[in-house]
């Protein structure tokens, strides 16, 4: 069977997978000990409740024990890491699309964790940081300083950023957990592919909020921002296809 078969099989179950570390990011041992319940009704859920998507569907949203409704989440969760494994085998093949699943459904729960949040565990980001380094060290170890400066500057770039936000406004404006992700983000795609990550980031980052001011949002310049989510897409977007064109 084609690897991307498998991938696209395998998809909604890690979708699924990822809604329950996202709801747990910080619990995050219950992850593996915890079982699944009804947030409502607190039972436990068994293995004909868990099926990605036909469960939601066959249940029509609701809980099978309560009818509590079970809103979009976890579909979302499933179809948006159904999304990653198309998207990543129009691009690979091979180990490529593998590597690039694991990078694209981690993205997607720090995205998700920050987006309802404001958080980007440091379980996730360290370890995505790491995996980047090795993936390149067996792709091209000649090259691997390159992806290790990478994580450097991308460290180096959002902490000089906090302090002199800090020295301006006298409070912190951006998290450590983004300098981890962007320091994961030079690991990947190395240090070349940094700046195309923030640009790619930043638009998207400014679309949102002015398509939430364009929906009668209120946005202030207090106000917080996922950034994180916006930087995994440009950190996403950059290894499928690589940085910028500057030329």
């Amino acid at each position: 069977m084609s690897s991307w078969i498998v991938a696209c099989l395998l998809a909604p179950f890690i979708g699924s997978f990822a809604g329950v570390v996202v709801l747990r990011h910080d619990a995050a041992c219950s992850v593996l000990t915890g079982r699944s319940s009804c947030p409502a009704c607190k039972v436990t859920l068994g293995a004909r409740d868990l099926v990605p998507l036909l469960s939601w569907l066959l249940l029509r949203a609701r809980c099978r024990y309560c009818d509590t409704p079970l809103g979009l989440f976890y579909p979302s969760m499933e179809v948006a890491a159904l999304i990653i494994a198309i998207w990543a085998a129009s691009v690979f093949e091979g180990m490529l699309l593998w590597l690039s699943c694991g990078l694209g459904w981690t993205l997607l729960v720090l995205a998700a964790t920050d987006f309802k949040y404001f958080r980007l565990p440091d379980y996730l980001t360290l370890p995505l940081m790491v995996a980047g380094l090795f993936a390149n060290a067996v792709l091209d170890l000649a090259s691997l300083w390159n992806y290790a400066l990478g994580a450097a500057l991308g460290y180096l770039f959002v902490q000089g950023l906090r302090l002199v936000y800090r020295k301006l406004r006298g409070r912190e404006g951006i998290g450590l957990g983004d300098a981890k992700l962007l320091a994961a983000a030079g690991a990947w795609v190395s240090w070349w592919g940094l700046p195309s990550v923030i640009a790619i980031g930043s638009v998207m980052g400014l679309l949102a909020v002015a398509a939430l001011s364009w929906r009668g949002g209120t946005i202030e310049l207090s106000s917080r921002v996922p950034f994180g989510a916006f930087l995994s897409m440009g950190l996403w977007i950059v290894w499928l296809y690589g940085p910028l064109a500057t030329g």
